[in-house]
C-alpha cells in the first residue's frame, strides 16, 4: 500500500478555446470507480449538446484502475492523452471529463492529442493538487482526570485528533503515520503514567 498519493485539490472546471472549438475540462477527486463514473454521467447530463464528452480516471493509490474514453473522437486522440497527463502528474483518485463543442476547424490527430492532454494539464494547474498521507487509525482510552490534558497535548504536538467520546472512560480517535506508532506508544505511556490504552485500527488517508 502506498504511503501517500497526490490528487486534485477540489472539483472544478477550466475552459480553453482551440481553433474555435471550446474545451471544458471538469476535474474532481473520486474515492471509487463508481464515484468517477457518476461524475462522468453528471457532466454528460450538464452538456447534452456537446460534440464529445471524453473522460479518463485513475483510482487507487497504486493506480490499479485506469480507464479512458474517446467518446467518438478518433481512437487514442482524447481519452488516452488525458489519462497520460493524469499519470504524468502522478495523480490518483481523480476523474477528468473534457467536453468539446466543435467550432468548425478540424484539429487533426496530433492537434486533438495536444488539445485534450493540454486542457487537463491547464485544469490541474488552475485547481491545484494536494498530497494525502496514509495513516493508521488508532484509539486512545484514558480516564476523565487525564483526558483534557492529553487531548491538549495531542493537538499541541500536531497529532491528527479525529474525535473524542466521553463514556465511563474517554476515547480519543487519532491518525498516526505507521512509522510513528512505536514512538507514540512510548510518549503516551510517559505522559499518562502508563494508564492510557492504545488500540490500533485500520488504515486511511488524510491530508499530509
Amino acid at each position: 500500500m502506498q504511503d501517500q498519493y497526490r490528487t486534485v485539490a477540489r472539483e472544478g472546471v477550466h475552459e480553453s478555446e482551440i481553433n474555435r472549438s471550446r474545451f471544458l475540462c471538469s476535474l474532481a477527486p473520486a474515492a471509487t470507480e463508481e464515484e468517477a463514473q457518476a461524475f462522468v454521467a453528471r457532466i454528460r447530463k450538464e452538456h447534452p449538446t456537446a460534440t464529445h464528452n471524453c473522460y479518463a480516471y485513475v483510482i487507487g493509490a497504486d493506480a490499479a484502475v485506469q480507464k479512458a474514453s474517446d467518446d467518438g473522437e478518433p481512437g487514442g486522440t482524447a481519452g488516452v492523452p488525458m489519462l497520460q497527463m493524469l499519470l504524468r502528474r502522478e495523480l490518483r483518485y481523480v476523474v477528468a471529463v473534457v467536453t468539446r463543442y466543435y467550432g468548425g476547424v478540424k484539429l487533426g490527430a496530433g492537434g486533438l492529442i495536444r488539445a485534450y492532454g493540454g486542457v487537463v494539464g491547464e485544469a490541474l494547474d488552475a485547481l491545484g493538487t494536494v498530497t494525502r498521507q496514509r495513516f493508521r487509525l488508532a484509539t486512545v482510552t484514558v480516564d476523565h482526570q487525564r483526558a483534557g490534558k492529553l487531548e491538549n497535548d495531542l493537538r499541541a504536538t500536531g497529532r491528527d485528533v479525529r474525535g473524542v467520546t466521553y463514556t465511563d472512560a474517554v476515547t480519543i480517535d487519532i491518525g498516526l503515520p505507521d512509522a510513528d506508532v512505536d514512538a507514540f506508544r512510548a510518549w503516551l505511556a510517559d505522559v499518562t503514567a502508563g494508564t492510557a490504552v492504545l488500540e490500533l485500527g485500520g488504515e486511511a488517508y488524510g491530508d499530509a
